[in-house]
């Protein structure tokens, strides 16, 4: 395979990966950071001449490992005590995707695994065991406790609660998001850090104030973008809309600060698969 052809099957499996990512960490930005680094150990492994048979299998590997890494740094894990060893049919996809992702987290990390790949998806078990490095049997066995344990979850008073956002941060989102409304660039950038970054997710990194300037520059000269204050995973986010349509978000846009400057900005504009596995809610006016 062709360093270009490697390169198209990483961007074609990029959402896949990305919806085990986010899922297995409880967070599609987390996922997105993830995702992130398996790719580049993807990259330098096949720099150093690593032989791939299966690539699909290989990269949910590495994805694999890395999630895991990410959730025992942060001590996230949780076990499900279960002693059902009946037979659990497979839920819906629709039902698996409904699941929010602090359900996922209250699975052992071999349950949530076996639960992602093979009925959201679509892994053999065989598949699955060679991506959790264990055999097939461990990972039926996890796949039906997993489903049973979703089951239970799913019967429990869901938590409607909004994340509650300091009023410091709200307000700053909100004055990011009534300059992008107004255009008001010139704004903007006196807001930022001198050492500001940028993440275009899945296109570009930039840093520095004036390495930036194109960015706004693109935004000023398209029309069909609506925006409006939000969050996205507990986070203050700017909404963006396309077009008429606010239904729902087309991306989201991140924004971190330092004292009263901006110090970085994430735009999802590149990667719009992060908004399927996101929990956002709009709270400005549309």
């Amino acid at each position: 395979m062709s360093n270009d052809e490697f390169e198209e099957r990483l961007t074609a499996l990029r959402p896949r990966l990305h919806r085990y990512c986010a899922r297995m960490t409880g967070s599609a930005v987390d996922g997105e950071d993830v995702l992130q680094d398996a790719l580049v150990k993807a990259l330098s492994a096949r720099a150093e001449g690593a032989q791939v048979d299966n690539l699909e299998g290989w990269l949910f590997r590495i994805a694999h490992n890395a999630s895991i890494d990410l959730l025992r740094r942060r001590s996230r894990n949780t076990v499900v005590p279960l002693t059902e060893d009946v037979e659990a049919a497979p839920m819906p996809e629709a039902d698996i995707v409904a699941v929010s992702f602090q359900t996922f987290l209250r699975l052992p990390e071999l349950q949530r695994c076996a639960v992602i790949l093979k009925d959201v998806l679509g892994h053999s078990i065989e598949e699955v065991a060679s991506i959790a490095d264990c055999t097939p049997p461990a990972a039926k066995s996890a796949l039906q406790r997993g489903r049973t344990a979703l089951r239970q979850f799913a019967q429990m008073p869901a938590d409607t609660r909004l994340p509650l956002i300091p009023d410091d941060a709200r307000q700053k989102m909100v004055a990011f998001v009534d300059l992008f409304r107004i255009g008001d660039f010139d704004a903007i950038r006196a807001m930022l850090a001198d050492d500001v970054k940028l993440e275009l997710v899945n296109r570009l990194k930039w840093e520095g104030r004036d390495r930036i300037v194109p960015y706004f520059t693109r935004y000023a000269e398209e029309t069909k973008w609506r925006f409006s204050f939000g969050a996205v995973e507990g986070r203050p986010a700017m909404l963006v809309f396309e077009g008429g349509a606010m239904e729902k978000p087309a991306y989201f846009v991140l924004v971190d600060w330092r004292n009263d400057r901006i110090s970085s900005i994430r735009d999802f504009l590149f990667a719009p698969y992060a908004l399927e596995s996101a929990d956002w809610v709009r709270l400005g006016p549309a």
